[in-house]
């Protein structure tokens, strides 16, 4: 049976000290929840993908990205990147 709560994951990516985006917080139902209401609060943008919720979600808390997930990482970077309102 399929696992239908709510699911999130929160990245940190520093270039300056990260040599890959890192798990930073991870969660399901309320913590999934609680994980979100943060972002938002805190203008952090918010990307929907299950499946690759689902791969991240494997990774520990505070673990870099395994290379397999760069790719669909570096896409959801580019969207953010695109999405953001640009500072003045």
């Amino acid at each position: 049976m399929e696992d239908r709560r709510k699911k999130a994951v929160a990245l940190r990516y520093d270039e300056k000290r990260d040599k890959a985006p890192v798990v930073v917080a991870k969660g399901k139902g309320e913590l999934a929840q609680k994980i979100i209401e943060l972002a938002d609060k805190n203008d952090v943008p918010i990307v929907e993908d299950r499946e690759l919720t689902e791969a991240l979600l494997r990774v520990e808390v505070f673990e870099e990205i395994p290379p397999v997930l760069y790719e669909a990482i570096a896409r959801v970077l580019v969207f953010i990147s695109q999405h953001r309102p640009r500072s003045s």
